[in-house]
């Protein structure tokens, strides 16, 4: 019998909302969706026993001969589909993996972000984040074919898929999913809608939701979106900025000091945390950008980082102090410029608290700020000869970086961090086997 409030809201809101299938959602290594479906009289027992399923077929999950795993249901993350019919409704939970013994599952993504949020909890800290999500609408998966040629903020004829950002914006609010804006980009077709921040648990689970809602309500229109981070040559790439901070456990903004003698308003917390986030770089960039296309973002020109630097004014920095409102504690955070769209959430907030902390755990001191020392659009050969690292420059040099972190073994655990290193080496290698048509029309008829 159902005693935990918020099963018994779940049960209840099942037979009050005529719901005849509960998806159970969760995610690979890699951080693709994966679902199945549960009718409602299992429910009870998976919220006490799991549902079993064959992990074997899943990305970074056990091999054929220990497949055998469990899925538990979060009873808070219970939502109704609002794309799918209101009657025989469809309704979805977001499930932590488990072993048949009962033990939180090394290869979930899930648990790796709720284990380094209790290190920072048990450090004194709650973890809050904020990401900025960009994506391309296309006329069909099958092509780059755009829907308009509109650039920043544009409000005309131009942006043709202001209906869809606004369906997919009251899509996310009917799943309790706060929308703080929703914009047209820089490229053309390209758009953002920003979360409202919260804690990183939620936030990781309302990122993978705010995809697939970005999807559903595209295919409703009948147009294809994408995550990929660069699908356009000569056009800006889709990034997934993450401001984050700290708050302490009287709820104090942990990151705010008025103090601060450099006129940043940042404690010597903050300043540690992001001196992590900076050293740290190279070793989790395999994280935040996971695939080889994540590196055609990564280069000088664009407003996406190359260099290990910090500031306020210069957008081309990996750690940016938002000024919008500098003098408020409730504002004040950083802005990790790196990430991707395609990257898993889960792993993705883990890695850069992870290294957040470890900066403060080591002291470490903050370098200079870049605003005037690296001018936007610098190369990665001009930072050097300035003393400035760059990040990573392809995925084969991030995933040896990566393969050599011990603080990255650590926070993701012997499992996800081997299955990584082999799996990304063999996209690697794949990928410099290729014969591309550039160089076919370089280099064909002349060589």
């Amino acid at each position: 019998m159902v005693t935990n409030p918020e099963q018994d809201f779940v049960l209840k809101t099942i037979e009050s909302r005529d719901v005849h299938f509960v998806r159970f959602w969760f995610t690979d290594v890699l951080g693709n969706m994966k679902s199945f479906a549960v009718v409602p009289g299992e429910l009870e027992a998976a919220f006490e026993d799991g549902m079993g399923f064959d992990a074997s077929c899943i990305e970074g999950f056990s091999q054929a001969q220990e497949s055998d795993m469990l899925a538990y249901p979060d009873p808070s993350t219970f939502q109704v589909l609002p794309w799918r019919p209101q009657s025989n409704a469809v309704a979805r939970m977001i499930c932590n993996i488990r072993t048949p013994e009962g033990a939180p599952y090394a290869g979930d993504p899930r648990h790796v972000l709720e284990r380094v949020v209790e290190k920072a909890s048990n450090m004194g800290y709650e973890f809050i984040v904020g990401p900025e999500l960009e994506y391309f609408y296309f006329k069909d998966s099958e092509g780059t074919e755009v829907l308009d040629r509109g650039s920043y903020f544009d409000l005309t004829s131009l942006d043709s898929a202001s209906d869809l950002r606004r369906d997919t914006v009251l899509t996310l609010e009917k799943m309790g999913i706060p929308v703080e804006y929703s914009h047209h980009e820089k490229g053309p077709s390209q758009h953002e809608i920003d979360l409202r921040y919260a804690d990183a648990l939620s936030m990781a689970d309302a990122v993978m939701t705010y995809k697939m809602v970005v999807k559903e309500i595209a295919m409703k229109h009948g147009v294809y979106a994408s995550f990929m981070p660069k699908p356009l040559a000569g056009e800006p790439g889709s990034g997934m900025h993450v401001h984050q901070s700290l708050m302490d456990m009287d709820g104090n903004n942990a990151f705010y000091d008025a103090d601060d003698p450099f006129g940043y308003n940042l404690s010597a917390t903050a300043k540690s945390y992001i001196a992590g986030l900076l050293k740290y770089a190279p070793e989790y960039t395999l994280i935040t950008n996971q695939y080889v296309n994540s590196y055609k973002r990564l280069r000088p020109g664009g407003e996406a980082p190359t260099c290990i630097s910090w500031g306020a004014r210069n957008r081309s920095t990996l750690v940016r102090i938002p000024g919008y409102r500098p003098h408020s504690e409730s504002a004040c955070r950083v802005e990790l410029r790196s990430p991707d769209p395609a990257a898993n959430p889960y792993l993705a907030f883990a890695v850069m608290l992870a290294a957040g902390l470890a900066g403060i755990e080591e002291g470490l001191e903050l370098m200079p700020p870049a605003d005037e020392t690296a001018p936007l659009g610098c190369s990665r050969h001009e930072h050097h000869a300035r003393g400035v690292e760059t990040l990573p420059e392809t995925l084969g040099e991030a995933v040896e970086l990566f393969a050599q972190s011990s603080l990255m073994r650590d926070t993701l655990g012997e499992h996800i961090h081997d299955y990584l290193v082999r799996t990304k080496r063999a996209e690697w290698d794949a990928y410099q086997g290729i014969v591309t048509p550039w160089e076919l029309e370089r280099d064909l008829a002349v060589l």
